[in-house]
């Protein structure tokens, strides 16, 4: 008896990041595949906002989509590093897909540790439609996030960069030092806050449930 092949897709956003956490999104297609989509996915970073947020909704109310989504927190990021950080996001993102898939494929050089064979494809977003949708809905879910923040800490221009290291955004730093949402490890964000108090001693854990 054979069983048929069930892949998913993993992406993360936010490694370039100063601030806030790393997200990971898993997605696999079961089913039917949502019409009229799939030309139009591609890497989240390709394709404008307005068209990330209409490929988002058509993706997560399609029943034949499943999404897993996950994050790891500045303080994980703080005490395991950036790139094992990613790689628990992606993992926790598999874990919240209502099924176990048997092969992931995961966008970039190499691959967590899964509970079943994965394969790394550079520059997968591109290429593989569940790695782009996984692109899309963590891009979309991290994006969101930092403009709810950028409510609180409205200093940093978080609405438009979302976290990225943009002149404004270290400026910014130079001028009001931390909060408890930047990557406080970083030797970047340590040398322009320097002589500044951070708002915060430790930086925030984000809820592991994203």
């Amino acid at each position: 008896m054979t069983f048929p092949i069930v892949i998913a897709g993993v992406d993360e956003v936010g490694i370039g990041c100063i601030a806030g956490p790393v997200i990971a999104a898993a997605v696999s297609f079961r089913g039917d595949f949502p019409a009229g989509i799939a030309h139009r996915l591609n890497d989240s970073k390709k394709i404008n906002s307005k068209t990330r947020e209409n490929l988002y909704k058509i993706l997560v109310h399609s029943p034949d989509v499943h999404i897993g989504v996950s994050g790891a927190s500045v303080q994980e990021i703080y005490t395991l590093n950036i790139k094992k950080a990613a790689f628990l996001a992606m993992q926790r993102a598999i874990k919240k897909l209502p099924f176990s898939p048997n092969l992931i494929l995961v966008d970039g050089l190499s691959s967590p540790v899964f509970d079943c064979a994965s394969q790394p494809i550079v520059k997968g977003d591109g290429l593989s439609h569940s790695i782009a949708a996984a692109s899309i809905i963590a891009k979309v879910v991290r994006d969101r996030l930092m403009k709810k923040l950028a409510q609180r800490w409205s200093n940093f221009g978080w609405e438009r960069n979302v976290g990225y290291p943009t002149a404004f955004h270290k400026n910014a730093l130079k001028k009001h030092g931390m909060t408890p949402y930047h990557r406080q490890g970083y030797i970047t964000i340590k040398q322009l806050s320097f002589g500044i108090m951070s708002e915060h001693s430790e930086a925030a854990i984000m809820s592991k449930n994203l």
